[in-house]
């Protein structure tokens, strides 16, 4: 099996492919689709690298590299699946790929900003995408009652499918809205938010692999902060007294502080440029943020 996943490794980075959406390097790619084509789990271990493959399957394990070469598809969309950590989730071109930084922060329950995760009896997941978010959310705060909101109807039902799977529908409902619009006047213990933040620069460069996520899960407007600024504008009247609100913005950090240089931004992944806020910081810029938002 070794064998394979060099030649794929080899055949990956003669094709200039692309990653992020899962694997960050050529050789880390062709073990994913590898083990895949075999069905084994991801994290089998680097001891089935020397395991011997009968034709028939390599034949799989090749075919697949070809696809992935020849449609410069995200490798998630042509297994159907994605991973966050220990948690699996469906996927295809109705929505995202999962990835944020933010999976990291609620697997060690965003300590100490929470001090327990009872805290947590409400939460929100807005652009939710597919889900993943919102069901990782439930299982690191198992008293909340959670939120999801999209745009997309498309990528909702991919959500459906999330929730489902973990059996969390009870637990969390999804929404179609607009960031708040259908969300009334409710409110919420924690706000988490990976939304679209791409530059509009970046989006005319972007490789082909992320020209087959839907657009609107991407664009964030000339400076990529369309939707961070009518986030700041309204959260604070969706937050509970004592409520966080926790937001990805990836390269975005200069730009934001450069734009609101009276928030007082704590910063939770320098790399993944992850921001928390409280709703009293929020507030105390409330009016500057709605008016910029318009």
């Amino acid at each position: 099996m070794g064998s394979l996943v060099l030649h794929g490794a080899r055949r990956f980075r003669r094709a200039r492919l692309a990653y992020g959406h899962g694997t960050t390097n050529a050789r880390d790619e062709a073990a994913y689709l590898a083990l895949h084509a075999l069905g084994l789990p991801p994290d089998a271990g680097p001891a089935l690298l020397g395991r011997r493959v009968s034709p028939r399957d390599a034949r799989r394990v090749l075919g697949l590299f070809e696809r992935r070469i020849r449609s410069r598809k995200p490798a998630a969309y042509l297994t159907g699946e994605a991973w966050l950590g220990d948690f699996r989730f469906h996927v295809d071109e109705r929505a995202i790929v999962p990835r944020s930084h933010i999976a990291a922060l609620l697997g060690e329950h965003l300590i100490p900003w929470i001090p327990r995760p009872a805290a947590v009896t409400t939460a929100l997941d807005l652009c939710t995408g597919s889900g993943c978010l919102a069901v990782l959310l439930a299982h690191s705060f198992p008293d909340a009652r959670i939120d999801a909101s999209d745009i997309s109807s498309a990528a909702l039902a991919v959500a459906r499918r999330n929730v489902g799977s973990y059996r969390l529908s009870s637990r969390i409902r999804l929404i179609k809205s607009d960031l708040f619009s259908a969300l009334g006047g409710k409110h919420y213990d924690l706000i988490v938010c990976n939304p679209p933040y791409v530059t509009a620069r970046s989006m005319r460069r972007l490789p082909r692999e992320y020209r087959h996520e839907p657009r609107v899960a991407l664009a964030g407007g000339r400076d990529g902060l369309d939707v961070v600024r009518r986030i700041l504008a309204t959260a604070g009247r969706h937050l509970n007294p004592r409520g966080l609100l926790v937001v990805e913005v990836g390269a975005g950090r200069y730009t934001l502080e450069q734009a609101w240089p009276r928030l007082l931004f704590t910063w939770l992944d320098e790399d993944g440029g992850v921001f928390l806020l409280r709703r009293a910081e929020i507030e105390a810029v409330a009016p500057a943020a709605a008016a910029r938002a318009t």
